[in-house]
């Protein structure tokens, strides 16, 4: 972190709606300032900010399309902007790259035009964003990208999504290690299945689909979103900056 008196600041891609936002609230929860953003949900990402508003805490929203990589420079910017006039600071204290699409297709039938959209806003996206945000990020801070328990076992329909996510989590490695003389910690996080729309909400709406997984998971049931807000929030807490280059995993004991 860095060592301003000023409460942190964190940028949370994608925390409009699901995962994100229980990423944001908990961050804020934490008295940790929050700029989220959103592509499509302009509506639920100022709700965040009226939520993360009235209990004291101070956040903002911003448009980004993480798989326009043209749209990184404008966007370095906004977010320079907010900090300065929303936070009075000139610098981020953690980055975590949320945002994401779920594509469910067989392997033998995958189109090229999906892999590529997973390519942009899994792979390109955080690659080219990050970089574009490294001179907004403090000495000190961390990044956290998000990956997928389906990087270590295998689920039909996934592979696509899978592998766009190990490519994350080598890059997440390469990141720990090139930003270290900047004392940036990098870590992964990798949740298992979650009740949220994403993907179509297969896992929450689907009652089978969401007894097998909870019957194959260690504690029981299927995650929620604060069970990963939660995570988040403590992955960035003071007291875990020496966690670097790690994959950590939070999906309640799937498939042990």
């Amino acid at each position: 972190m860095t060592t301003s008196k000023q409460s942190p600041v964190a940028l949370v891609t994608g925390g409009s709606r699901g995962l994100g936002k229980s990423m944001a609230l908990h961050l804020a929860d934490r008295g940790v300032g929050v700029i989220v953003t959103y592509r499509g949900g302009a509506a639920e990402a100022a709700d965040v900010v009226k939520q993360i508003e009235a209990k004291g805490g101070k956040a903002a929203a911003l448009a980004l399309d993480v798989a326009d990589t043209r749209g990184f420079g404008a966007f370095a910017e906004a977010v320079k902007a907010a900090l300065a006039g929303r936070f009075g600071r000139e610098r981020l204290d953690f980055l975590v790259n949320n945002a994401g699409i779920g594509v469910h297709a067989s392997f033998a039938e995958t189109t090229e035009d999906q892999f590529d959209a997973l390519v942009s806003v899994h792979l390109k996206g955080t690659f080219f964003l990050t970089q574009k945000l490294l001179p907004l990020i403090a000495d000190g801070g961390r990044i956290l990208n998000v990956s997928s328990g389906l990087t270590r076992f295998t689920f039909p329909g996934y592979g696509a999504y899978a592998a766009m996510k190990g490519a994350v989590e080598v890059l997440t490695h390469y990141m720990a290690k090139e930003l270290g003389p900047r004392k940036i910690s990098v870590n992964v996080l990798a949740p298992g299945a979650i009740e949220t729309d994403f993907g179509g909400g297969r896992v929450r709406d689907n009652a089978e689909l969401n007894k097998m997984i909870a019957a194959q998971t260690a504690l029981g049931r299927v995650g929620l979103p604060d069970d990963i807000g939660g995570v988040v929030a403590l992955l960035l807490s003071p007291g875990s900056h020496w966690i670097n280059g790690q994959r950590i995993e939070a999906s309640g004991g799937m498939f042990l």
